[in-house]
């Protein structure tokens, strides 16, 4: 008895939330100004509307009345923003909803056997890639490029680059300041930044190798889900591929020709969902990990190494401001540096970054003091 009070509370859940989207999309249709787009959320209405057909129905084999229910208050609130304030405010919102919701049937027996799991993946995918080509069918990276005014678009590699130097250079400078504060010998404070950059290359490669690969798999993992829905569930995926295709301003009878025509070659179909879909390209798959680790490593060398410089040649005082010195200019490049790509004053961001810096520093050169006093008293 107890489990059939669960599994109808469940179904009646279920229903709610197929109600709720339903009622939520066809919201989204009637304040949407992009008539591509409004035919999408309103097939996207008609699939939750048959999802909530089928839970009705599995109540009815349990011998419950179908309840009357309408959309619960949040929906009804949503709506009302779509309406009064346009669709593209409350899309981010009912997006983050289906993601959160996305794997709910996966572990329903009732529902694993069906197409429901894939088509609520497919939706929260879907509605992703919509938000990612507002408001024009084109994405605003593109727009900026374009354009050729937002300088503050790409750079990733440069950024990359520059933020992992500077990780080197501030962590390691903080710590021979801290060693120097203590009046520890030259050789101890050669010794500890070498150990420090050592010891921070290798930690920054290993995360770098972990985040690529778990990257690498993770898509992997995507991508054989996709074809295995692809298999299962030609007819849904074909929808989806028209869906997607009319998301992006393609009128009717031509995205109907296309996802056919991808359905029926097989190979395209999956590399065309994983691309649009998942936002994923085959070919790269996140890159290599080796590649991202070495990079990382000697990224976090290079800046790591410029404090450690001048304890090599001299020590005491002299070495201590050179190293300051040095790394002080080394910050400074840095901070220009990444003004490439934020396309804000290069001196700004120089002393800025120098400020930052230094003030690390002199934090950790303070503690080192006190406990190196402490110790020798």
């Amino acid at each position: 008895m107890t489990d059939a009070h669960d599994a109808i509370a469940r179904y009646r859940k279920n229903l709610q939330d197929e109600i709720d989207s339903a009622a939520l999309y066809r919201g989204l249709a009637e304040a949407e100004r992009s008539p591509e787009l409004r035919e999408v959320f309103l097939r996207l209405a008609a699939m939750e509307e048959e999802h909530a057909r089928f839970w009705e129905q599995k109540l009815r084999e349990l011998g419950v009345p179908v309840p009357q229910l309408r959309p619960g208050w949040r929906t009804r609130v949503l709506i009302a923003l779509a309406r009064h304030l346009g669709a593209a405010l409350v899309l981010p919102t009912v997006t983050a909803r289906e993601w959160a919701d996305q794997a709910k049937y996966d572990a329903q027996p009732e529902a694993a056997v069906t197409a429901l799991p894939a088509t609520e993946h497919q939706h929260a995918r879907l509605l992703q890639l919509i938000g990612r080509e507002r408001p024009s069918g084109l994405p605003g990276s593109s727009l900026a490029i374009l354009e050729g005014r937002h300088r503050a678009v790409g750079g990733n590699a440069l950024r990359a680059a520059v933020l992992g130097a500077n990780d080197g250079l501030v962590s390691n400078l903080s710590l021979v300041m801290g060693v120097a504060g203590a009046d520890l010998a030259p050789k101890a404070i050669l010794l500890t930044g070498i150990a420090g950059l050592l010891a921070g290359s290798l930690s920054m490669a290993m995360g770098e190798w972990l985040s690529v690969q778990s990257a690498r798999e993770l898509f992997e993992h995507q991508i054989r889900i996709e074809r295995e829905e692809l298999i299962a569930f030609p007819e849904e995926e074909r929808e989806e591929l028209e869906l997607i295709y009319r998301a992006k301003g393609v009128p009717a009878d031509t995205a109907q020709e296309l996802a056919d025509r991808l359905i029926r070659e097989g190979a395209p179909a999956l590399e065309t969902l994983v691309r649009e879909e998942l936002a994923i390209d085959p070919e790269e798959l996140g890159g290599s990990a080796w590649e991202a680790a070495i990079a990382s490593f000697l990224l976090f060398s290079i800046g790591a190494i410029v404090p450690v410089l001048p304890y090599i040649a001299w020590g005491g005082i002299p070495a201590a401001v050179a190293s300051v010195v040095l790394s002080g200019l080394a910050l400074f490049l840095l901070g220009a540096g990444i003004t490439v790509i934020t396309g804000r004053s290069a001196l700004r961001s120089g002393l800025r970054q120098v400020l930052i810096g230094l003030a690390a520093a002199a934090i950790t050169f303070g503690v080192g003091r006190l406990f190196g006093v402490a110790l020798a008293g």
